[in-house]
């Protein structure tokens, strides 16, 4: 008698137990280009009160995508977050359907991701032949092994950049990376010699031409030099192509993967609510 009532004790405390075992929710949208736009659109009706536009830094709240440090990065967590709020923070609970959060998670999810990692829209094969043809891109760029070496070699720029990195690439203007700031310099005999510094202190300079030509001068031998402070990438692409010829090079570029970078599995990493 005692112990079938010690086995209906237990059962009933397994029964207690097992809704806080429940299965964690499943997005049921994919993460295709049309969840990640309805995404877009919700966020920015929704959340921009306190987190910026498009996933910026807001007034209230920081930045969602970017290179910061994210604690919540899968899905289920990120749903959690938006659906459950943070307990003793200014995140709160925002009462949306289901699948409205869902498609904010694709959007936040799409925007940290590489760009490889996305279903980006547009003809990647004849984003290739832009590339090498009316966007110019190969003549400064190498891509698996052809190409020019005065920009940065873009043969797996789909694994290191977001998509929305990657856009902004082609239509901003950003920071010049390092070595590959323009510049120019004459020499104490008057040659001249432009291209991008390499590497540079304060008694020397390295200067990649723009024939792929490299120069190294003391500077005691040079009569002027000439730093660019604007980088030599085009940041109007999105005006200077058609919009599908934009699409498809940045979809031929979101493809450009060599080397996988190493993605987290749902949970990993992460820090509880």
């Amino acid at each position: 008698m005692l112990r079938s009532i010690g086995i209906s004790l237990l059962l009933a405390g397994a029964n207690c137990i097992a809704p806080a075992q429940a299965a964690s929710p499943n997005n049921p949208l994919g993460t295709g280009p049309e969840a990640v736009a309805a995404g877009h659109v919700i966020f920015n009706r929704t959340c921009t009160a306190c987190h910026g536009t498009d996933g910026a830094e807001g007034e209230r709240a920081p930045a969602l995508v970017g290179d910061r440090r994210f604690f919540r990065l899968s899905e289920n967590a990120i749903f959690d977050t938006i659906k459950n709020g943070i307990l003793g923070t200014a995140m709160p609970a925002l009462g949306l359907p289901d699948d409205d959060i869902w498609r904010i998670v694709v959007f936040i999810r799409a925007m940290r991701a590489s760009a490889s990692d996305v279903d980006v829209p547009g003809d990647a094969e004849h984003g290739a032949a832009v590339f090498s043809g009316k966007g110019g891109c190969l003549k400064c760029h190498m891509l698996l092994g052809q190409g020019g070496i005065i920009g940065p070699d873009l043969s797996n720029i789909g694994a290191q950049m977001t998509l929305q990195h990657l856009r902004e690439s082609l239509t901003q203007a950003r920071p010049i990376p390092i070595g590959y700031r323009p510049v120019k310099v004459v020499t104490r005999s008057g040659e001249t010699v432009e291209g991008i510094a390499k590497n540079e202190d304060g008694f020397s300079i390295q200067i990649l031409d723009f024939h792929d030509k490299l120069h190294l001068y003391d500077k005691s031998e040079l009569r002027q030099i000439v730093h660019g402070t604007t980088s030599l990438m085009p940041r109007n692409y999105d005006q200077a192509l058609t919009p599908g010829e934009y699409q498809d090079l940045a979809a031929m570029l979101g493809h450009q993967v060599t080397v996988k970078l190493h993605v987290k599995d749902q949970g990993e990493g992460e820090v509880g609510r």
